[in-house]
């Protein structure tokens, strides 16, 4: 299946503003009962990638894939694992800018992370159904507030405006945005738009976070969510691209149990995760460093955490 989902850190160059909504956003807290538009119709290919994607997470399932139970005692991790999985995911990005396009090609960097308060709100295509809606603000909604916890970052959710935004877009809505984004984020490159634009169908879904100041510190991030996707393969991406988001940009295939890993083995955040994003936000820790400046700290976190020795 290739890399399904991906990462895109850092991609907007300096002085970008934050990518507004195809519509006015929902609030991600608005209760059960909200009133939403009828929704708009899809194009024949939007429904031929939702049985796409309804047979992909049939046969994920069917393997085995895409666990929601956080791991256990049949994947056991130590302080050790925990490290290097850490530094690989969290001191590495994923995708590089070549020619005017983001390619896969692993590179050494530095902690990033926010320092501000995120004010996160989504938004809607005009072609997502209103139940639709409902279910994914109350995901959105309860995962942001999970990572709150995890991290002790302020994490609100706003109507509008707001520096990370959660597009859920259908086929039709996500290639048509090219000319807004363009138009709402002046500083963008061509590389990030072409990555929004012109999904493949195995990228399932992508974020894109900004450090404009280059001093290792957030302040904008786009997490783009297909809203063709079957129930758990978009709450999937919803955790996994929010999640990133914060500063874990890097995938690693040793991470396990993890979702930041392209195995599909686990498809929510694991306990694994948790600890990563704990780690992230310690203050000991801090935006700009290296691998070699941050190794050190981390030995000591993770020991702390689940004991043992590195």
């Amino acid at each position: 299946m290739g890399t399904p989902r991906r990462m895109i850190s850092a991609a907007i160059m300096a002085g970008a503003s934050l990518l507004a909504g195809c519509e006015m956003p929902v609030n991600v807290n608005a209760p059960q009962s909200a009133t939403y538009p009828e929704a708009a119709p899809r194009s024949p290919e939007s429904q031929a990638l939702e049985g796409y994607y309804a047979s992909v997470q049939r046969s994920l399932v069917t393997q085995g894939l895409l666990r929601t139970d956080g791991g256990g005692p049949d994947v056991p991790f130590s302080s050790r694992n925990l490290v290097q999985n850490f530094l690989r995911i969290a001191l590495y990005e994923e995708h590089q800018v070549s020619n005017g396009q983001l390619v896969s090609r692993q590179k050494a960097s530095r902690l990033h992370r926010w320092e501000q308060p995120v004010q996160m709100s989504v938004s809607f295509g005009a072609s997502i159904a209103p139940e639709q809606r409902r279910r994914d603000s109350a995901d959105i909604a309860r995962f942001a507030n999970r990572l709150a916890r995890l991290t002790g970052l302020s994490i609100t959710q706003v109507n509008t405006g707001g520096n990370y935004r959660v597009l859920i877009l259908n086929e039709d809505e996500r290639r048509a945005i090219g000319p807004e984004l363009r138009r709402l984020m002046p500083g963008i490159n061509r590389a990030s738009v072409n990555a929004i634009v012109n999904m493949s169908r195995t990228t399932y879904c992508l974020v894109i976070a900004s450090d404009s100041n280059n001093d290792g510190t957030y302040g904008q991030a786009v997490a783009i969510i297909r809203g063709e996707h079957p129930d758990l393969l978009r709450r999937s991406c919803i955790q996994e691209e929010l999640a990133q988001g914060l500063g874990l940009p890097n995938d690693s295939p040793a991470a396990r149990p993890s979702i930041f890993n392209d195995d599909e083995e686990f498809g929510l955040l694991t306990d694994h995760d948790e600890l990563l994003l704990k780690m992230l936000y310690d203050p000991r820790l801090r935006p700009g460093m290296t691998e070699r400046q941050a190794r050190p700290v981390v030995e000591t976190i993770a020991a702390e955490l689940i004991g043992g020795t590195v």
